[in-house]
């Protein structure tokens, strides 16, 4: 007998191949059989006629470890009810792990209140060990990243690493890749990280590279340079023969959005001559960011603390004003996602700040960083919906939220937060494929399973297949619905029936278990 058989649903592999009529078949934790089991029982059985039968999606993308959500809220429902089974975090260059010192942990600050946090680990082992003691609801591997890595050595001095340091970060970074790191992480576009130079990113990627693990970057400039950042990162993978991925690929502010058409040309052109290069996006139109990132550069190099030092200093204020009115950025179109304000500044446009404080926008973006001790995020409306079909349809894509996992009560704090953390992977399936059309629905999970697993070698996951493990959704395509929106984000959304995490149900028609039977993946 079985544990679950899963009947007369139609099963999306992951592989990218035809959909085809079939039964599941599961027993601790692995899919045992595939095809016609109608003879066969089980202690559960789930009628999937009319329904979809898929890989649980596998978010690459996640920030649930820098918003410390995987330890505050294991249970990541947000997530849950998104069919997601499976997260990477260590993204954008921060991890929690290795903790070579205190000043590691500075790396996530920009998210997150450090003084609250407590932590017992060190190596990226023991933080594994720690995380799994949490019993996530679904599946979490890490990469490691860059920027806590730096950090340990440079702390906030602005300079280059000499040869003795940088030769203990390669070896950290080797430790940290055997013990079960996916890959390494950059944020470059972040304070710390602006400073590392080519020569650092490639030895450090050179480690990656001899490991078999991925280099996933954070670009270094989305806007108008974007070109010459997606540029610096395939000269650096290309060096050492990495295989790359570009996190959250974007064209920001409408007079760039003509660049990702050639940003993706040069994608293509990397394709073809055989290189291995992915990225993920989300289907928003709008991002969420820390404010300092619109700054010029040389206010926040150094890192936040100079950053303040320099805009409190009158002639360095006046200087900075007058380069961000020169620099034709839309200020005014900002909204304040969170902050370590008050709370009832969430919501509110930097705009009308300015008009009831009788400034300029650019005067209240100083204010509020100066205010808020540097912590401050904001949603920002600069992405193009073209370029989100361009990106979906294009064959290096992955589907990721960039997101995290919260409960709905989460509302009740008063933070604003970006809808993907509810909605990322359903708003693809519901509006992308089903009601536009834009790829087949085999392609699709294909973008959201098959492919991020293939790319960050998550073993035996991924694929609906014989002896893989048991992570699988189940759903009717037309009831699948993205509720979250910039108004109300804390919404889950709706259409995932079964949800199952290594052979257990997760979620059960549609309705969360309370079951947390994820388990920590190593590379």
């Amino acid at each position: 007998m079985y544990d679950v058989l899963i009947r007369n649903g139609v099963i999306i592999d992951g592989s990218g191949d035809y959909k085809y009529k079939g039964d599941i078949a599961i027993k601790e934790k692995k899919i045992i059989a595939i095809g016609n089991l109608h003879n066969e029982t089980a202690d559960k059985i789930i009628d999937a006629s009319g329904q979809y039968v898929t890989p649980g999606f596998i978010d690459v993308n996640n920030h649930s470890d820098a918003y410390w959500r995987i330890f505050s809220n294991p249970e990541l429902e947000s997530l849950v009810y998104q069919g997601i089974t499976t997260i990477i975090g260590g993204n954008c260059g921060s991890s929690l792990a290795p903790f070579l010192n205190l000043e590691t942990i500075k790396s996530i600050q920009k998210w997150i209140d450090i003084k609250k946090l407590n932590f017992n680990w060190l190596s990226l082992e023991d933080f594994l060990r720690e995380t799994g003691k949490s019993r996530l609801s679904i599946n979490f591997g890490t990469l490691v990243g860059h920027s806590t890595l730096r950090r340990s050595i440079a702390h906030d001095e602005l300079r280059n690493l000499n040869k003795k340091e940088l030769d203990f970060l390669k070896k950290t970074l080797r430790k940290s890749l055997k013990e079960g790191a996916l890959g390494l992480s950059s944020g470059l576009a972040y304070s710390h990280a602006k400073i590392a130079p080519f020569e650092e990113m490639k030895e450090l990627v050179r480690v990656v590279a001899e490991e078999n693990k991925v280099y996933a970057t954070h670009l270094r400039e989305e806007g108008a340079m974007l070109l010459s950042s997606l540029d610096e990162a395939l000269k650096t993978s290309s060096a050492v023969s990495a295989k790359l991925h570009i996190s959250h690929l974007k064209a920001m502010g409408r007079k760039n959005w003509h660049l990702l058409e050639k940003a993706l040309e040069k994608i293509d052109a990397a394709l073809a001559e055989g290189r291995d290069v992915t990225f993920d996006f989300y289907p928003y139109t709008f991002t969420s960011s820390v404010l300092y990132i619109f700054l010029p550069d040389w206010i926040t190099r150094g890192g936040k603390k100079m950053m303040l030092e320099r805009i409190r200093i009158p002639e360095v204020r006046k200087e900075a004003l007058k380069e961000m009115k020169e620099n034709n950025f839309d200020y005014t179109g900002l909204i304040i996602a969170n902050s370590s304000l008050n709370k009832h500044l969430s919501r509110k446009a930097i705009a009308d700040i300015a008009v009831s404080q009788k400034k300029t926008a650019e005067e209240i973006v100083l204010d509020i960083l100066i205010a808020s001790d540097g912590r401050v995020t904001v949603f920002s409306q600069t992405l193009s919906e073209e370029n989100i079909e361009k990106s979906l349809v294009h064959p290096a894509s992955i589907v990721a939220s960039n997101g995290s996992g919260y409960r709905d009560k989460h509302k009740e704090t008063k933070e604003l937060i970006h809808p993907r953390s509810f909605g990322t992977f359903i708003k693809v399936l519901s509006e992308y494929v089903r009601d536009k059309g834009l790829l087949s629905w085999e392609e699709a999970i294909h973008k959201m399973t098959g492919k991020p697993s293939q790319k960050f070698g998550i073993k035996k996951r991924g694929i609906i297949k014989e002896g893989n493990f048991a992570d699988i959704a189940v759903f009717a395509p037309e009831e699948l619905e993205s509720l979250a929106d910039l108004e109300n984000p804390f919404r889950y959304a709706s259409g995932i029936n079964y949800l199952l995490v290594n052979g257990e149900i997760v979620l059960e028609k549609g309705k969360y278990t309370g079951k947390r039977v994820g388990e920590i993946l190593k590379g």
